[in-house]
């Protein structure tokens, strides 16, 4: 019987390519990926794709408190009376945007002349709603009242200044009415309804993708940091060193991990910055325990004893040459990690620890809205707990599909008859 490597009969493939090509096989840790590229990439645009991008998606309406998902209302939106916002697309993009609009729920309205009437939405099922006179240029423009606003009844037109302008506009009333019916009364749809103070669960959902990402990224890298550094010293000079440090590593990994993050988050205060250290300071343990035993099998290979032999200094050994060697174990553990970063972050912040309202932690919105799930509308608590489940599974999928890709043992060899 023979052996040769299936479609690679007359070709080398570098380590990652290997790595790749197997991996792409695993369909469950490729649809992880999927899911996980998906996120990062809703992350990374954050507010310039959220319908409220509002700072933390917070754009607050208690008379559309726990409307169902699909919910449409109309709304009038009334011109702040301060100069226009002149954030930039990147800064949007990050930490949200004001809005220059503020936007009135309408049950019912009519235009008369150069105003508008409202009757404002209460969402009882006879509306009964308070009645409101809007000025229709103060609903269009940011004014100042400095300078006088002058109508002439009998041209029906209407002259004005605007902040930061010298100069007078004169409108028709038809033009503002038109105006008015095309920019200022809008059709607003919330896919995901509405929060228990009537913010927009989709938003603040995918908002909270951004913080359950962050988290686990600040995390991994604290953990890997410590753990690399501790774990490669111990392995590597062994003796009094490596005794010390398995002291701290089994002193730390008796304690349990969320009891030492409600620990380290209670003195170092309450906020999402505190999470990332917490967490990252107690995930260390598992990374140094893995390097530590890689590098004990590796320190005695032929290539460790020829840098000694060549002078190499001891850290440059341990850098260049032998950590090099123990990255494949560690990028699994990276992604486990990752996964239970996230879901240390959802706990604390459901307890009331993490992330501090009105940051939109998928943690913090289960807690907010679990009462709801005896009263006919689970899914506001729910959806953000799919939303973690889905990623902490999507983490656990590739960190299964890396660790069968990264396995040497694993060999993709097909037999064929001799010939």
């Amino acid at each position: 019987m023979l052996f040769k490597k299936k479609n690679r009969e007359f070709q080398s493939e570098s380590l990652t390519a290997e790595t790749w090509r197997r991996f792409r096989k695993q369909k469950l840790s490729m649809l992880g990926l999927i899911i996980i590229i998906f996120a990062c990439v809703v992350s990374i645009l954050g507010y310039l794709i959220t319908p409220d991008s509002s700072p933390y998606a917070n754009n607050q309406k208690p008379e559309l408190h726990t409307k169902p998902p699909g919910f449409t209302i109309e709304m009038l939106m009334v011109r702040k009376n301060q100069e226009p916002d002149n954030t930039g697309w990147f800064e949007k993009m990050l930490f949200g945007k004001q809005e220059e609009h503020t936007s009135v729920p309408i049950f019912d309205y009519d235009i008369m002349e150069n105003f508008i009437l409202v009757e404002e939405y209460t969402g009882n099922k006879v509306n009964n709603g308070t009645k409101i006179r809007y000025e229709m240029v103060d609903v269009l423009y940011p004014l100042d009242f400095k300078k006088p606003i002058v109508y002439d009844t009998l041209e029906r037109k209407v002259s004005f200044y605007t902040l930061g302008n010298n100069d007078k506009i004169t409108k028709t009333l038809e033009e503002l009415r038109n105006e008015l019916e095309k920019n200022n009364l809008v059709i607003k749809k919330y896919h995901l309804g509405t929060d228990i103070i009537g913010r927009d669960l989709l938003s603040r959902l995918m908002i909270g993708t951004r913080i359950s990402l962050s988290v686990g990224l600040v995390s991994v890298v604290i953990s890997l940091f410590i753990g690399i550094f501790l774990g490669a010293i111990a392995g590597y000079y062994r003796g009094t060193t490596d005794t010390v440090i398995m002291w701290l590593i089994n002193v730390v990994w008796s304690i349990p991990t969320l009891l030492l993050v409600i620990a380290i988050t209670l003195v170092l205060g309450k906020g999402i910055v505190q999470v990332f250290i917490a967490v990252g300071l107690t995930m260390w343990v598992e990374v140094a325990r893995v390097v530590r035993g890689q590098i004990l099998s590796i320190r005695e290979k032929e290539f460790v004893d020829a840098g000694r032999a060549l002078g190499f200094r001891n850290m440059r050994i341990i850098s260049r040459h032998v950590l090099s060697n123990v990255m494949g174990p560690v990028v699994v553990m990276a992604a486990s990690n990752f996964a239970a970063a996230i879901l240390t972050e959802a706990g604390l912040s459901f307890l009331g620890i993490g992330a501090q309202p009105p940051v939109p932690s998928w943690g913090e919105m289960s807690n907010a809205h679990y009462g709801y799930i005896l009263l006919g509308k689970a899914y506001l608590a729910i959806v953000p707990g799919i939303a973690t489940a889905v990623l902490v599974l999507s983490f656990m999928l590739v960190g299964n599909g890396l660790r069968d890709a990264l396995d040497t043992r694993s060999l993709d060899e097909t037999p064929i008859a001799a010939s």
